[in-house]
Parts: structure tokens; C-alpha cells; sequence
């Protein structure tokens, strides 16, 4: 009840519980395997592991903005998108 005037939904909720988990992952990843090496991508920009999950949550950000100002809801579509723009981005950026 206390949050009720913000209009959370299981969508919204599971957003920033992927944002979290995918945060956590990535400090457990570190722990484990230090440095991860900063690599030369397409871009020619050196990126470490943050700076690549970064790109790929703000890109996906974007992606679904577009997805939705174009094509309305649902949302599976930019979901799609996003998933394989994240995974393109961690393999060659």
C-alpha cells in the first residue's frame, strides 16, 4: 500500500530486479575473475565487462522506446531485440 501511487506492475517490478541480478552477476564475475581486460571492439572503444553491460542497458533502453513509440505494445518484440543487441554488443563491441 505504501507504493500504491506509483503504479508498479510485475513488469516494472521485473525490470529492476533483472537491473539488480544483472548488477550482482557482473560483482560476483569480477570477484571471481579480476580485471575481465579491457578489449578493442567494432567501435574501435576499449570496454571492460561494466562499460559493455552499460552500453547494452542503455541501448536497450533506447531499443524499447523505439519499440514502443513505433509499434505500440507488447513489448516482446523490443525484448527480442534487446536480448540479441546484448548479446552482440558483449561479443564484438
Amino acid at each position: 500500500m505504501f507504493l500504491s501511487w506509483m503504479a508498479w506492475t510485475w513488469p516494472t517490478a521485473a525490470f529492476f530486479i533483472f537491473i539488480l541480478l544483472a548488477i550482482t552477476s557482473m560483482g560476483v564475475w569480477e570477484h571471481f575473475s579480476p580485471g575481465g581486460g579491457p578489449r578493442k571492439g567494432v567501435l574501435g572503444l576499449d570496454t571492460t565487462r561494466g562499460d559493455r553491460l552499460f552500453i547494452s542497458l542503455i541501448g536497450s533502453a533506447f531499443i524499447h522506446l523505439a519499440w514502443l513509440g513505433i509499434m505500440g505494445t507488447p513489448l516482446w518484440g523490443g525484448l527480442i531485440i534487446s536480448i540479441l543487441f546484448l548479446l552482440s554488443v558483449f561479443r564484438w563491441v
